[in-house]
């Protein structure tokens, strides 16, 4: 029996919907499930990599936790969102304006290094011994801690101008190379504040974990 497993999660399915999707998988066989967890979530809008630990290889996945990630992002910059990303609503909007690709390109090499930033509000981070996700959904007022995030990299695509029915809105296609524990949606929101402009997280894939690669992933 393999004690990791490598699978590439679908966009719109959450982190415990891969496990109870395996589990299904064990019971069609006629088996029961052996005992099973991942090394890090993925949010329900975001897809790719994730480490499965089965049996005995549950024991690991504290090791896997800690290892570097590689993600590729689109940031989307004109508008901010509740919760950090396209499932939220807009809490901000202004058109961007006068925005380059160098800039752009240049804001991203300054963010390189360790920065301090808040938490996304809805986040799994516990505060009071609940996940800060489930006060914010009550609508409860949060004191939204800061975190050390590590930047290693981060390389702009592309930039594509698109038109919403709210305005003007500029996607940045880019890839963060971080260390473990960095919110990729605080990273989208700390970008568009040094460019000036309102930001969040349009699209978000997990491509590498540590030496693991999505490309040897199977589906779900």
């Amino acid at each position: 029996m393999d004690e990791l497993l490598l699978i590439d999660k679908p966009s719109g399915m959450t982190s415990f919907d891969v496990i109870r999707a395996l589990r299904r998988e064990y019971a069609a066989l006629g088996s029961r499930a052996p005992k099973m967890g991942h090394a890090g979530t993925l949010d329900p809008l975001a897809s790719g990599l994730m480490l499965i630990g089965v049996g005995e290889g549950t024991k690991r996945l504290g090791e896997y936790l800690k290892l570097p990630k590689t993600y590729e992002a689109v940031v989307r910059l004109g508008e901010s969102r509740t919760t950090g990303d396209l499932e939220g609503e807009v809490v901000t909007e202004s058109e961007p304006c006068d925005i380059s690709q160098g800039l752009i390109t240049s804001t991203l090499e300054d963010m390189k290094g360790t920065l301090t930033l808040p938490v996304p509000r809805y986040s799994a981070i516990k505060q009071g011994g609940e996940a800060l996700y489930k006060k914010a959904r009550r609508g409860e007022e949060v004191a939204v801690p800061e975190k050390a995030m590590e930047v290693r990299g981060a390389q702009l695509h592309s930039v594509k101008q698109i038109a919403t029915d709210r305005g003007r809105r500029l996607d940045a296609k880019i890839t963060f190379d971080v260390g473990s524990g960095t919110y990729i949606r605080s990273l989208a929101e700390e970008l568009g504040r040094r460019l000036g402009v309102p930001a969040t997280l349009a699209a978000l894939r997990r491509t590498q974990i540590g030496a693991f690669r999505v490309d040897d992933a199977r589906s779900i």
